[in-house]
């Protein structure tokens, strides 16, 4: 008898564009929420952002509530939470890169409280996907969170953010490859359950963005266009599958232990890349994948090797060689990577010399 049953959580309205950063209070009203919204930014982003669309709720006689953040932390979170509580506010708008949207969609799924996203880098794909990342002594924590109901993204604005944020966008979305293939191996080998529409999704993602790599400059807003429409994807395949496994596999392990070994080293989208490149190989040998995505990489200008990311090369054996405890997740990294093994695919794939 079959009883399988899914809850899918998806954004119900997804404005990207040019100018449609105008078009916040609309996209608000169409949703029905009503009250003090609390907006929680960053200073950059603040200026970039967050002032006009307070400027915009101010002329409809609305007076938003402001956290500024520094950090993506748990003590911002509760930060948010506390002042979403003595502000009396109804919803949050999270106006930023990623550290303010995930700041904002964790506190709103403590608060239940809707939200909506108004990205002004494109960086990752937690613009619209349910799940939160903070940083937390030396490592970082990936928690289940409510998808935004609305994702507003101005095309402008987002050509305009620092080109090193875009690029670490890309090579997040081109990670997809590797997360699919070892859901697919996780889904053979361990049983673990898998969405054939979820995977295909994701998968498609990194795809376009491989065979776009050489349209995407610095400054375009085409180039935003198919970043920012890549990444809404990618956030909808993970809101599907109901979990990160579309876009989080042993590439991502790589990134998070090197967050611990080489903190601050290298943006998440940049280790990603790199870790997609050896796993890649790992999965698919000589004629594997992995030199699409590393010529994919290099033609956006993002890291191909240990020296892009700013670390050295036993650094990226450790990382290979103890990721795989971070969490009992299974990867094609299995139970762990001998040392020898660890140096034989970082050097045949170029990430260390």
């Amino acid at each position: 008898m079959f009883e399988k049953s899914a809850w899918i959580r998806l954004p119900r309205n997804v404005v990207v564009g040019h100018g449609v950063i105008d078009q916040v209070v609309d996209v608000i009203d169409d949703l029905h929420l009503h009250g003090r919204p609390l907006f929680v930014t960053s200073p950059t982003p603040r200026e970039v952002a967050a002032e006009p669309i307070v400027a915009a709720f101010e002329a409809t006689g609305v007076d938003p509530a402001v956290v500024t953040i520094e950090k993506a932390t748990f003590d911002a979170v509760e930060r948010v939470i506390e002042t979403a509580n003595a502000e009396d506010v109804s919803y949050l708008v999270g106006i930023g890169g990623g550290k303010a949207i995930d700041i904002a969609k964790m506190a709103s799924y403590h608060l239940e409280m809707g939200f909506c996203s108004v990205p002004t880098a494109a960086s990752h794909d937690g613009i619209v996907s349910n799940r939160g990342s903070v940083p937390d002594g030396d490592t970082r924590h990936s928690v289940a969170a409510e998808p935004p109901l609305a994702v507003i993204a101005d095309t402008e604005i987002l050509a305009d953010a620092p080109w090193e944020l875009t690029t670490a966008g890309c090579a997040d979305i081109i990670s997809n490859y590797t997360a699919v293939m070892d859901w697919r191996l996780a889904h053979r080998l361990k049983n673990v359950e898998y969405s054939e529409y979820a995977a295909a999704l994701a998968e498609m993602t990194a795809e376009i963005l491989v065979d776009n790599a050489d349209l995407i400059r610095p400054g375009l807003e085409e180039s935003s266009w198919v970043v920012t429409k890549a990444l809404m994807s990618s956030g909808v395949a993970m809101s599907i599958a109901g979990s990160s496994r579309p876009a989080s596999g042993a590439e991502h392990l790589f990134s998070h232990q090197l967050d611990r070994l080489a903190p601050g080293a290298a943006l998440h989208g940049h280790q990603v890349g790199v870790g997609s490149i050896m796993t890649a190989y790992l999965h698919g040998g000589e004629r594997g994948i992995w030199q699409d995505i590393r010529n994919a990489l290099a033609s956006i200008d993002a890291p191909t090797t240990a020296d892009g990311l700013g670390i050295d090369d036993e650094t990226v054996i450790e990382a290979l060689t103890t990721c795989h405890e971070i969490r009992d997740r299974y990867t094609i990294l299995g139970d762990g990577m001998d040392e020898r093994a660890a140096r034989e695919v970082a050097t045949k794939t170029g990430v260390i010399s």
